[in-house]
């Protein structure tokens, strides 16, 4: 978060650095009550951000495109973070995200859940529970 930015402002401008949206083209539904954070291990930080870079602490939010695919534009910004993208079911990035993340994916996710899947989901579902744990 950029000085003077509230978690919302943040989210907006990363989400137009990263996929090109704009506000309009997004509905917040929820957010994560508090920050979660993680470690990023040190033979994956540059030797020069070793003394300065731990890791990340995020708020997550829940959002709803209302606009259309062809809004999401992954060279909105100079320095693009993505080549591709695509609609995955919501467990999916569990599977997918490197270790050292999986924890904060889980907690954010599970929280999330209850949004969307009305109380219906109170925990992660069997065939990603491995994965999530790490076994």
């Amino acid at each position: 978060i950029k000085h003077g930015e509230s978690p919302e402002q943040a989210m907006y401008r990363e989400l137009f650095e990263e996929v090109g949206l704009r506000p309009e083209h997004v509905k917040i539904l929820g957010r994560t009550r508090g920050w979660l954070r993680y470690d990023v291990p040190k033979n994956w930080i540059k030797r020069e951000w070793r003394n300065t870079y731990r890791g990340q602490k995020q708020i997550w939010y829940l959002l709803r495109l209302v606009g259309r695919d062809n809004d999401v534009c992954l060279r909105a910004s100079s320095h693009p973070e993505f080549d591709a993208w695509r609609w995955s079911e919501y467990w999916v990035p569990l599977e997918a995200v490197i270790d050292f993340k999986r924890q904060v994916y889980q907690l954010a996710l599970t929280e999330l859940a209850r949004i969307i899947f009305r109380e219906r989901c109170r925990e992660f579902p069997k065939e990603y529970r491995s994965a999530s744990l790490g076994g």
